[in-house]
């Protein structure tokens, strides 16, 4: 016997019996972690490449731009799952994503595509950058996810209404 039995509320739902293809990567953390890592490494590449301005304006968004692609991703994932499971899966996805995005810094700095500022970057450019990449990401990640926990717990508990506890009635004496 199914759990949720057909009814007419139900039937004018159409479910879908399968996660979509993006609601499938986003469960995965290790997908999820590579996914953003090389996203963030090849979307700092295409902006450097596609030149640089004086603009405050130009600076602060594209700078926008890499931490919201940053967050987004990282809330896909990390919504999916229980505050309680944050604990180790916001810093695993840290690590996952930092782990890619120096793999690709690498990748591009040996074949010359790295830029530091309008500078091509060396391998000693590469090591410097690599081991604050890794702590600013984790950081920032681990950080972000406590930030979202609260704002999301806060949201639940005023939001969302509660179910009354029942009352035993009491009896007069």
């Amino acid at each position: 016997m199914p759990l949720l039995r057909p009814t007419m509320v139900l039937s004018h739902f159409d479910l879908p019996d399968e996660p979509t293809f993006v609601r499938k990567l986003s469960l995965n953390i290790v997908v999820m972690g590579l996914l953003t890592g090389a996203t963030l490494r090849l979307y700092r590449a295409l902006i450097l490449q596609a030149g640089w301005s004086n603009s405050w304006a130009w600076i602060a968004g594209t700078f926008l731009g890499g931490v919201g692609i940053l967050f987004l991703l990282a809330t896909m994932h990390l919504g999916n799952y229980p505050v309680r499971s944050w604990a180790w899966r916001a810093p695993l996805f840290a690590l996952l994503e930092a782990a890619m995005e120096v793999s690709v810094s690498l990748a591009l700095t040996l074949t010359g595509l790295e830029r530091i500022g309008s500078l091509t970057a060396t391998i000693e450019d590469w090591q410097s950058s690599a081991l604050k990449i890794v702590v600013v990401r984790f950081l920032g990640i681990v950080l972000f996810a406590l930030v979202l926990a609260f704002v999301s717990t806060l949201v639940r508990l005023v939001l969302l209404p509660r179910r009354p506890v029942h009352q035993t009635p009491q009896t007069p004496q």
